[in-house]
């Protein structure tokens, strides 16, 4: 019981890391300080994908989930709804290059807002 609730920990926060990478940008419109934590993020997170790479919480989440006896992802809601997001069927590597450039454009979008706002307000 203690590995399967590590695991489902492991996979919200990975949920939560991956929706940062993705839309962490719009909080840099409001909170320049946010892209300290952004950037980075956004780096790591496409360079994986680039890379055709498994970040390390997915490892982590399996080693857990075999501690605690379970075979696959099934039963549950985290199980259902989360894991699918996180791991697509029929995620190719150009998919992941696909998804990777993505993330990278709608950030360089935000981001150039987000100059802008910056460039504006000192003038």
């Amino acid at each position: 019981m203690l590995y399967r609730l590590l695991a489902d920990a492991v996979v919200l926060v990975h949920f939560a890391f991956v929706l940062f990478v993705v839309l962490g940008g719009l909080l840099a419109l409001r909170w320049r300080r946010a892209a300290w934590f952004h950037l980075p993020a956004v780096v790591w997170g496409s360079g994986i994908e680039f890379a055709a790479g498994i970040c390390p919480l997915t490892p982590l989440e399996n080693h857990w989930r075999r501690l605690g006896g379970e075979a696959g992802y099934r039963g549950g809601f985290v199980e259902h709804y989360v894991l699918p997001a996180l791991y697509p069927e029929g995620l190719t590597g150009e998919v992941q290059l696909a998804l990777g450039t993505f993330v990278l454009l709608l950030n360089l979008v935000v981001y150039a807002i987000v100059w802008r706002r910056f460039r504006t307000s000192k003038d």
